[in-house]
């Protein structure tokens, strides 16, 4: 069973928006899409861009430094199914956000709403 650690409370994370968090070694993006929360890898594939700092459109984030896109419940990329990010486990314990530690990541890992 994976190990979780306590990143944030839901509320510092709004609606919307992304947040990039330090999870064992790695950081971790975390996006609220209409009150569920998804955790992805916070380095895009082609230059390591930061994810958290991407728009958020729907379910989809854009890079801010080349336009590369993500599907943040999925880790994949819509314009190229071959590219993708890791996933992380996440849960809700009341108000806190927990992600499993990165040596358990979950391709297309779902989240608590």
């Amino acid at each position: 069973m994976p190990e979780y650690v306590r990143v944030a409370s839901k509320k510092e994370i709004p609606s919307g928006q992304g947040r990039v968090f330090a999870v064992g070694d790695r950081q971790v993006a975390v996006f609220n899409v209409g009150g569920k929360l998804h955790a992805i890898d916070n380095r895009c594939e082609h230059q390591q861009g930061p994810l958290a700092d991407g728009d958020l459109d729907g379910r989809v984030v854009t890079c801010p430094w080349h336009g590369w896109t993500y599907d943040v419940t999925t880790g994949q990329s819509p314009d190229d199914p071959a590219t993708r990010v890791a996933c992380f486990a996440l849960r809700l314990d009341g108000d806190d956000v927990l992600i499993a530690l990165p040596e358990a990541p979950l391709d297309g890992a779902r989240s608590e709403p």
